[in-house]
């Protein structure tokens, strides 16, 4: 279940994924598969491949990429969901979130 996100969050992500962009969603996340982990990033791009390449360098698998509709993305949960933050700078994730 996902929480903690705006409307508008939600659609500035989908249309920058259905436009070819590598995007990133953070929100509040309860999943009883992950009892320790309560936010997920979505690293998302439309262009299956793209995403693959970027994933890459950090280590993630092409298959390992969820392809829901037309919105496939990496899911990004703990220490590396952290670190790819701060690789992409996206500090603003991890404070507004307190991953850290």
């Amino acid at each position: 279940m996902a929480f903690g996100i705006k409307r508008n969050e939600l659609n500035e992500w989908k249309r920058a994924v259905l436009n070819g962009e590598v995007a990133f969603l953070t929100h509040y996340w309860l999943d009883d598969r992950y009892p320790d982990v309560n936010t997920v990033t979505k690293a998302g791009c439309g262009n299956i491949d793209k995403l693959a390449e970027w994933g890459k360098q950090y280590g993630l698998k092409k298959e390992w990429i969820h392809k829901r509709s037309k919105f496939p993305h990496f899911d990004l949960l703990g220490e590396k969901q952290i670190e790819i933050l701060k690789q992409e700078k996206l500090s603003s994730h991890i404070k507004r979130f307190r991953l850290e």
